[in-house]
Order: structure tokens, then C-alpha cells, then sequence
């Protein structure tokens, strides 16, 4: 179920609300700033700038250490599952910048407008599939938990669509989670939730991303989400998440632009996330955002051209 033409609803989300700490609030801003925009246009897209959502940077809410910030995650996530709503309605693709993770429950929850079936490549380092019991205060480690609604997710995010759970775990593809904490080990072999590994991604990132995109054929509407620190950040220091684990461990942002080539020329893709940025990171804003942008174009130029 392709856009119906070459029309690109793109949608701002600076929040850090779902984070451990603030800055991804500042990667639309910077996004536009360093010419996304002109650049996708440049390619072939007619874009409808849709704004921002409302700002909110990260701060303690020691009233709820298990769920900081929940109230603001959920405006976060509505406001952009509205945009998305009408992006869908009017047959347009949505990109969508993030902001920390949590707002791919509004991107899903705003898929749903109808009885089309939804698919979710989920391309980051962690699988998020903690429950706030277990996340440490930050929601941005329960995003797919909650659009499973697994045991111990919030009624007030995992019921943000029109149906719950948002997604089944047959809707649900890891792609290069190798961050994974026990418990979510085990929801990944109880549910039969399919993963590809970073080891096999790595060793070959096209093969992997064509198993993902014939893993997605069968959906109305593909959706795909990357979280920056699916990168490795010795090679490509602008994630949020600065681990000693994940440090010189992930993708090299070439190997993120072959899979994208691939994935967004699925004949159902309507949405791309981008998430857990933080430009403070960046040694060299400029420079980080400019080949970020340059990739990003690239996947999606070819996407653009066929729907002219």
C-alpha cells in the first residue's frame, strides 16, 4: 500500500520526556536547520512540513520513578499519532524526528486509522521490551512493550490506538538488537518475536535488509524506526545512548544506508522514524547532521522518483 503519490508529510517531535536525560529534544531543530527539508525536496518529494509538537525536555519526576514523565510521553505520542493519522488518510508517507523513542507508540497508534494490517521493522541496539518495573525509570526502553501490551505496560500508553495491543509479536521485526537484558530475552523466545542479530547484519547488511523487507510483504503498511544508537558511537558519536557496551559496537552509518535502500523501496512502506539523536554529542553538528541527511536522501530519493 505505497503513498499515492510523491508526498512526504514530515512531523517534529522534540522530546526527551521517555529519556534518561535531555538533549534528543534538540534533533528536529537541527534536522531543519542543517537542510533536511530543501534536501528532500531536492530529490523529488513534495513536503508538508507539519511543525513540531510541543517541546518538552527531560526532567526528574521523582513522583514516579518507574514511569518519569508519563503524562508528557503520552501527549508526546498522541500529538504525533494525530499527524500520522492524517498523513495515512491522505495517502502521503510520514517521516517522523525524534525525540526520544517513545514516540513510535504515536507513529503505530497512528498507522491504525483503519482495518490495514501494520508490520514494524525496529532497527536499534536495545529491543524495548522492558515494562517500567523493569526499565529504570526511563519509558524509552518499554516502547514495543507497550504495543504488545505485555504484563505490566501502562493502559495509558498501550492504549493510545484504536485496537490493543497496537501490534502482535508476528508484527514485530528486531533488526540488530544486541543490548538485550534477560527479561527481554525471554518475551523474544516466549513470543516468537523474529530478530536478526547485529553479527548477521554485519556480515552482510543487504542480505539481512531483504530478509526484513520479505519479512514485511505481507503488511498494508510497513513501517520502519531507527534508533541512532543502532550505530556505533566511536564511529558516528551522535547517539543519545553512550554506553561502554554499544560504544564501539553497531553499525557504521554506510552499512545503515544500504539497509535503508533497501527497506524503503518496499512497495508498503509508509513511515520512518528516526529517534534518540542527541546533537550535543556530535563532535561536529555540521558535519554529523550533513552526512546524516546525504544518507537518508539517498534511500529515500529512488522512493520518490517511482512514485512520480
Amino acid at each position: 500500500m505505497r503513498a499515492t503519490s510523491n508526498r512526504l508529510t514530515v512531523i517534529g517531535a522534540p522530546t526527551s520526556a521517555g529519556a534518561y536525560a535531555p538533549g534528543q529534544e534538540k534533533a528536529p531543530e537541527a534536522f531543519r536547520r542543517h537542510g533536511l527539508i530543501p534536501a528532500l525536496e531536492r530529490v523529488g518529494w513534495q513536503v508538508r512540513d507539519m511543525g513540531d509538537i510541543s517541546y518538552f525536555r527531560w526532567r526528574p519526576d521523582p513522583g514516579n520513578p518507574n514511569s518519569m514523565n508519563l503524562g508528557a510521553v503520552r501527549e508526546a505520542a498522541g500529538a504525533v499519532s494525530r499527524h500520522v493519522a492524517r498523513a495515512m488518510v491522505d495517502g502521503e508517507a510520514a517521516l517522523v524526528l525524534g525525540g526520544d523513542c517513545t514516540i513510535e507508540l504515536g507513529v503505530v497508534a497512528g498507522t491504525l486509522t483503519d482495518d490495514a494490517s501494520v508490520g514494524l521493522i525496529y532497527i536499534d541496539g536495545d529491543a524495548d521490551l522492558n515494562v517500567p518495573e523493569t526499565a529504570e525509570g526511563s519509558l524509552d526502553w518499554t516502547g514495543i512493550a507497550h504495543m504488545l501490551d505485555l504484563p505490566g505496560a501502562l493502559p495509558d500508553l498501550s492504549g493510545l490506538a484504536s485496537r490493543r495491543p497496537m501490534l502482535r509479536p508476528s508484527e514485530v521485526l528486531l533488526f540488530g538488537a544486541h543490548e538485550v537484558t534477560a527479561p527481554e530475552s525471554r518475551t523474544i523466545a516466549i513470543n516468537d518475536i523474529r530478530h536478526i542479530v547485529l553479527a548477521e547484519i554485519k556480515a552482510d547488511p543487504v542480505a539481512a535488509a531483504e530478509q526484513a523487507r520479505a519479512w514485511g510483504r505481507r503488511f498494508d503498511r510497513l513501517l520502519v524506526h531507527i534508533d541512532i544508537d543502532v550505530l556505533a558511537f566511536t564511529s558516528f558519536p551522535i547517539a543519545e545512548n553512550v554506553r561502554y557496551g554499544a560504544r564501539g559496537t553497531g553499525l557504521e552509518l554506510e552499512e545503515l544506508g544500504k539497509i535503508l535502500d533497501v527497506l524503503l523501496a518496499a512497495p508498503n512502506w509508509r513511515g520512518l522514524t528516526i529517534a534518540e539523536l542527541n546533537p550535543d554529542h556530535a563532535p561536529d553538528e555540521t558535519a554529523a547532521f550533513g552526512s546524516l541527511i546525504a544518507m537518508l536522501t539517498q534511500a529515500l530519493a529512488p522512493v520518490a522518483a517511482a512514485d512520480r
